[in-house]
């Protein structure tokens, strides 16, 4: 079955930098588009950035310039470079996929910018 185990949210100062990592399994990951979304409190779920199969990528305009989402097909995962982070970045990131017109979801990681 899919399967989407993600790693590498904790504390960072603002300015810092965090790299996520969503390792998949369960299908064929180098023919799907792959996802990066964020929840914070008392906030809707929103599209953070995506990358297409052969790499092509899209960003939130908030995040643009200072995020970068990136791929690994021979291992299968997708990654969330975050540089530059802000107090308002802080929610807990979801990676996704839709196999099958079915959304599937990591765990989720919490990344918290605070001083």
């Amino acid at each position: 079955q899919v399967q989407l185990v993600e790693s590498g949210g904790g504390l960072v100062q603002p300015g810092g930098s965090l790299r996520l990592s969503c390792a998949a399994s369960g299908f064929i990951f180098r023919v799907y588009d792959m996802r990066w979304y964020r929840q914070a409190p008392g906030k809707e779920r929103e599209l953070v950035a995506q990358i297409t199969p052969n790499s092509g990528t899209q960003y939130e305009d908030s995040v643009k310039g200072r995020f970068t989402i990136s791929r690994d097909n021979a291992k299968n995962t997708v990654y969330l470079q975050m540089n530059s982070l802000k107090p308002e970045d802080t929610a807990v990131y979801y990676c996704n996929t839709v196999y099958y017109a079915k959304n599937y979801w990591g765990q989720g990681s919490q990344v918290t910018v605070s001083s």
